[in-house]
């Protein structure tokens, strides 16, 4: 009966946060939906809509998404070649729990965490 998720994260301002996923992460906007105060993204098989929320202070944002890959070691490779920061504490590495992970934040403080399962 379920078919997807689609996360929403607060953001404080739509053109920084439109710009930092098209233009850092590589994610497209839909095309027909341009909402005030809202924000729809999509890359590959993922959508995540956000939703404007101008008093958000982002040192108390606590939004997280975790997001799967099947090719982390390129993915992370493409980032780092666009000169996106990933996590001081978020470098590309092996969890215990069986993941290939690294983690970035947003202009929000939004904490986006990659991973790609190596079982």
């Amino acid at each position: 009966m379920l078919t997807a998720i689609n996360p929403k994260l607060p953001m404080r301002n739509k053109q920084i946060t439109q710009d930092f996923y098209l233009n850092q992460l590589g994610f497209q906007a839909f095309e027909d939906a341009d909402f005030e105060g809202y924000l729809m993204l999509e890359k590959d098989n993922i959508e995540i809509h956000f939703f404007e929320f101008k008093a958000l202070e982002p040192t108390e944002n606590y939004g997280q998404v975790y997001i799967r890959t099947n090719d982390i070691d390129r993915l992370y490779q493409s980032l780092l070649d666009k000169k996106v920061s990933i996590h001081p504490n978020g470098q590309l590495k092996l969890q215990p729990w069986g993941q290939k992970e690294f983690s970035l934040l947003d202009p929000d403080n939004n904490l986006l965490t990659f991973g790609q399962s190596i079982t």
